[in-house]
């Protein structure tokens, strides 16, 4: 099967890869598996403790097929093989061969116990806020490092913790949306405008409110093309909402990412202050969609301001009903009623998979989370065994 050349998308800088597929291929499919999975493959998780990671870590850990976490990661993906597949946390490299390929090569391509490989013939990995350098002292410690709490998006390095999506159908690469560049004080009644520090003062003063973006990774609109029909694939990763102080600058911010995809899918009016990376303005109409996302934030737990993520589920747009649960949630937080749908070893729904209400009608969900004695749970027993989040899946059939 000969793969399509790279191409990079002015002036996005956006990249991404295909593959050249038989004629038909997966048009006739109805049941679509749509997941998401934070499997953090960022630098940090590959350097010893008190060691700063660069940036090259994920293509050394990449370099062969024997690596046992990214082993382990490809073994859950085999199993449960999604059609479609947001990662966050897998670092952006604008070089391919540094991460997306040899990642699709020489781990999900490769059989894995006794599961058979997969191959996912289109592929789009974009820039990233993360550890990009604002030249702006964000956390006022009175020093622009350029790195961590002062880049656009907290890391320690471009690209650290960013996205990938793997799609077993034909990604519309022309029709891409980006939204890494859009401007935080654009949003209408953003919860950045009245932060303040203990002592009164604007946390951000007027000239950092003007160049501060809001996503802190980045926020996609990702058509795919299935049946004749399109599939807006809306994927982002907003902040943790901790790892700051009283002004709660990053709680804000993950509520009004969160709240970005609430606007987004309503279009029309509320939409319209919505702007991407090529300046083209407003959001959704009444298009089949599904939101994918580690989003840090849930409804009944955690420190997230709960009004974002409510707003969002409980959208006129979203289908609400079954929930991805699983055995290995329930046993790991036993004193939770909330546990079945956790998605996180340290216990909160985190992981998202929410269809249209429109377009689709929910055949099954899950997680995958082992119970503790199930002989799958090797692969979930800690971080180093794959990641501290699971695999979130939803069967959805389509419906004209």
């Amino acid at each position: 099967m000969r793969r399509l050349s790279l191409k990079l998308l002015s002036p996005l800088f956006i990249l991404w890869g295909a593959l050249l597929m038989p004629a038909g291929a997966y048009s006739e499919a109805r049941v679509l598996r749509i997941a998401t999975f934070n499997v953090s493959m960022e630098g940090g998780n590959y350097v010893g403790k008190g060691v700063t990671p660069s940036g090259h870590e994920l293509p050394g850990a990449l370099s062969n097929s024997e690596h046992p976490q990214i082993k382990n990661i490809a073994e859950i993906i085999q199993r449960i093989r999604p059609d479609l597949l947001l990662l966050n946390e897998f670092d952006y490299h604008a070089d391919p061969e540094q991460g997306v390929k040899p990642f699709i090569e020489r781990y999900l391509q490769q059989s894995r116990a006794d599961v058979e490989a997969i191959d996912y013939p289109y592929y789009y990995q974009g820039p990233v806020n993360t550890g990009v350098d604002s030249g702006m002292d964000l956390d006022r410690d009175g020093d622009a490092s350029g790195t961590g709490n002062d880049a656009f998006g907290y890391g320690l390095y471009p690209g650290q913790y960013g996205m990938l999506l793997l799609s077993r159908y034909p990604i519309d690469f022309e029709s891409i949306r980006s939204f890494q560049l859009f401007k935080w004080k654009d949003m209408p009644d953003n919860l950045m405008r009245d932060m303040r520090t203990e002592d009164k003062e604007l946390w951000y003063p007027e000239s950092v409110q003007k160049a501060l973006r809001l996503s802190s990774k980045s926020h996609w609109d990702v058509p795919i093309r299935i049946n004749g029909q399109v599939l807006h694939v809306l994927a982002s990763h907003p902040t943790p909402p901790v790892f700051d102080g009283p002004e709660d600058r990053n709680g804000r911010r993950n509520h009004d990412e969160i709240r970005f995809w609430v606007d987004y899918i309503e279009g029309g009016e509320q939409a319209a202050y919505i702007y991407d990376d090529r300046d083209q303005p407003g959001g959704l109409n009444n298009d089949r969609f599904v939101i994918l996302g580690d989003l840090n934030a849930s409804m009944e737990e955690g420190d997230a301001r709960r009004e974002g993520i409510t707003a969002l589920l409980g959208h006129d747009k979203v289908r609400r009903g079954l929930l991805p649960t699983s055995d290995g949630g329930r046993a790991n937080n036993a004193d939770s009623r909330f546990s079945p749908t956790h998605t996180a070893s340290w216990g909160m729904r985190a992981d998202y998979v929410i269809p249209s209400k429109e377009g689709w009608r929910v055949i099954d969900a899950g997680v995958f989370w082992p119970a503790p004695d199930d002989p799958l749970r090797r692969l979930v027993k800690n971080r180093r065994a794959s990641s501290d989040h699971r695999l979130v899946w939803m069967d959805l059939e389509l419906v004209d």
